[in-house]
């Protein structure tokens, strides 16, 4: 496919957590589902979107098993140390700086994102030209497999179904954790203005990272364009801990096979 007549995207896939909560050495991405690595399954996914020449997989510095099993279908970047999603991303700008006028950021471990979802999020973005777009997903309830769902955060909209703010359920008011639309932290960027706003992220929070959801609330602070699309509710699950296996995955009857 020829990309030279469409926008320039460039795709991060965050790559670089460990396999501490899956209680393993083996990084959290190079867990198999359906005999294959989690991040393999997204990989092939971003491929089959054709919105970029190849992927920028941000690892980790002490480990090589994603790049041995990856090879040459990605571009790597290293996160020297483990600082947030926001400093993660920020280690790309060397690679993505002037070769892309959007940025998608995406999760290794999130595996059942589709094709289909992703070439919506970037063509979204595109037309409504906006400065930053962000997929949500609406569940019904909080029950069963869907309680994955209740830690995400909740996005408040206004009278006219525009974003007013995301919310962390730490922060939620009582009424706010009942909204059911939740955000994924799948987004699409204008380069330059994430760039430039990735320095202005704060690590003043118990954990000491810089967040990239936060990105949000600074682009409706500045009146930026903000849009968000939806997207299936199972491609928003991800796998996080050994229990997301046993709990979730064991109960979806989703087809993982590319």
């Amino acid at each position: 496919m020829n990309l030279a007549s469409f926008p320039r995207i460039g795709v991060v896939i965050l790559a670089a957590g460990k396999g501490t909560r899956m209680q393993s050495a083996i990084p959290k991405v190079m867990h198999e589902l359906g005999g294959k690595p989690l991040i393999d399954h997204l990989v092939s996914h971003v491929e089959a979107a054709h919105v970029c020449e190849k992927p920028v997989v941000v690892v980790a510095a002490d480990s090589n098993a994603v790049q041995e099993y990856l090879g040459e279908r990605v571009v790597y970047v290293v996160q020297e140390h483990q600082r947030g999603t926001g400093d993660a991303v920020r280690v790309t700008e060397s690679a993505l700086r002037g070769a892309a006028d959007h940025v998608v950021v995406l999760y290794g471990d999130m595996p059942f994102l589709s094709a289909e979802s992703i070439r919506k999020l970037t063509d979204t973005h595109t037309q409504e030209r906006n400065t930053l777009t962000f997929m949500t997903a609406t569940t019904p309830d909080f029950d069963d497999w869907r309680s994955v769902f209740y830690a995400f955060g909740r996005v408040v909209r206004g009278a006219s179904q525009n974003v007013k703010r995301v919310v962390e359920l730490k922060d939620a008011t009582e009424t706010e954790k009942t909204i059911r639309e939740v955000c994924t932290c799948y987004f699409c960027f204008d380069a330059e203005w994430l760039w430039s706003h990735l320095r202005l992220l704060s690590n003043s929070n118990a954990q000491g990272e810089y967040y990239l959801v936060d990105l949000v609330q600074m682009a409706i602070d500045e009146g930026e364009r903000v849009g968000t699309v939806d997207v299936p509710l199972q491609e928003a699950v991800g796998i996080n801990s050994k229990q997301d296996f046993d709990a979730v995955f064991h109960s979806l009857e989703v087809h993982y096979e590319d």
